[in-house]
């Protein structure tokens, strides 16, 4: 009775507090839309642990529930011993140190994107009094400054199109229900958007002031805590997009030599220290992986090694991976299916976008780079290094959109209306006079 009260008096705070907040609402939408928004973030994150509760063994759904019961375990914590709930995210047990940045086991660092996101339900427990449900509507609000700042990126970078932009953004199945969810991708999709947000306006005013530095640097932070793989891939989007905006009509050949410099320092960081062996940073990744046991979700996949030869000769598998799987024949329960047809989706999508594509001068093609750069090395990240489809799905939810919208509002659908319609028309029967 009482989860169900406070479910109600906090849903009706926060569906009124979206309408408060300024950075949603200079987004132009209206008081209604927000709200409706916001619910749709709610019922996503409310579907998502239903899904974890009674298919907690599809697609690593077992996660948010560990989560929260460990959140209750620190809740109670606080309570009974506060200096060691203020401090245990300090305490590191191995003896390594603080090596071992890339580890997935015995590292600090692999434990502390865990401990983080724990520490923060122990926090909404303390309002919700250990709900699970209720704790999903505060993580709903926390997460959606992620997609509002994609929003208002997009919805500049394309103008007039704001319509298209905000329902194929909320519309993504796999983006909302896996960034609504009471698991880190949430907070990690915010963690980019801050960035991309504010490399975006900074480059629009002309200049980048100390906020936009701060909140930039903020989100390099929440990447390093939560997911630190993708902090190495975000900080070459990052220079870059920079040295863009001092040589604006050379923005490819700065991409492409940006990720060549990155990529030499990837495969030879290793003659500098061995820390920065990355090659086998990606393989120790991909072992990892190998070891779970993921049921029906698990594929066989060709091992890594630690050099420059076996990543290459890997490329089309990883990709294959992040991009088109799960196959059809990979449909093995309603996730799989529903990520399945998604795949199917996009692939249409783009090819509508090759066939159908309408110029557009007004949109910055360095912002487009920017969006597919980044991308595409989440993508092969994501290939090289993980066999489980269920986490192949959920780790790439979080750069969909910057794929997908600028496809759909670069499309001509009113040419691809016409195209059907004077085919229909051409495809009837004439009667006789």
């Amino acid at each position: 009775m009482l989860e169900h009260l406070l479910f109600v008096i906090y849903l009706i705070l926060f569906a009124w507090l979206v309408t408060r907040v300024k950075f949603f609402t200079r987004s132009g939408l209206t008081n209604s839309q927000l709200v409706i928004l916001f619910l749709l973030k709610v019922m996503a994150g409310i579907f998502y642990g239903w899904m974890g509760l009674y298919y907690g063994n599809l697609a690593q759904m077992v996660d948010t529930w560990l989560f929260h019961h460990i959140g209750l375990t620190e809740y109670q914590l606080l309570y009974t011993d506060p200096h060691a709930y203020l401090t245990n995210i300090f305490h590191n047990p191995y003896a390594g140190g603080l090596d071992n940045f890339f580890g997935s086991s015995n590292s600090y660092w692999n434990d502390l994107k865990s401990n983080i996101f724990i520490k923060l339900l122990s926090i909404f427990n303390i309002f919700s009094f250990g709900h699970y449900y209720v704790n999903v509507i505060f993580f709903s609000f926390l997460s959606m400054f992620g997609p509002m700042a994609v929003f208002r990126v997009m919805n500049d970078a394309f103008p007039g199109k704001r319509i298209i932009i905000l329902l194929t953004l909320f519309l993504i199945p796999s983006f909302i229900y896996w960034t609504s969810g009471l698991h880190k991708e949430g907070i990690i999709f915010t963690g980019i958007s801050l960035i991309i947000y504010h490399l975006y306006f900074g480059w629009k005013e002309g200049h980048y002031s100390y906020k936009r530095w701060i909140l930039i640097i903020a989100g390099l932070l929440i990447l390093l805590i939560l997911r630190n793989f993708l902090l190495t891939l975000v900080i070459p989007a990052v220079i870059a997009w920079l040295l863009t905006t001092h040589w604006p009509k050379s923005g490819l050949t700065i991409f492409i030599s940006v990720y060549l410099f990155f990529g030499i320092i990837f495969f030879n960081g290793r003659y500098i220290s061995e820390r920065f062996d990355f090659p086998k940073a990606v393989v120790d990744k991909q072992q990892a992986f190998l070891q779970l046991q993921g049921g029906g979700s698990t594929i066989p996949i060709k091992k890594l090694e630690p050099n420059f030869i076996s990543f290459l000769k890997n490329v089309p598998q990883a990709i294959t991976l992040s991009v088109l799987r799960p196959y059809p024949s990979d449909i093995r329960d309603l996730l799989t299916l529903a990520a399945s047809l998604e795949i199917s989706l996009m692939l249409l999508l783009f090819l509508l976008f090759l066939f159908f594509r309408k110029k557009s001068p007004d949109v910055s093609k360095n912002t487009i780079y920017l969006f597919l750069f980044l991308s595409f090395s989440i993508m092969l990240a994501i290939g090289f290094s993980v066999n489980n489809l269920g986490a192949i799905v959920r780790y790439r939810s979080i750069i969909l959109p910057f794929l997908i919208i600028p496809t759909v509002v670069q499309t001509d659908w009113k040419k691809i209306a016409a195209f059907f319609t004077k085919n229909n028309k051409n495809n009837q029967p004439t009667t006789a006079t």
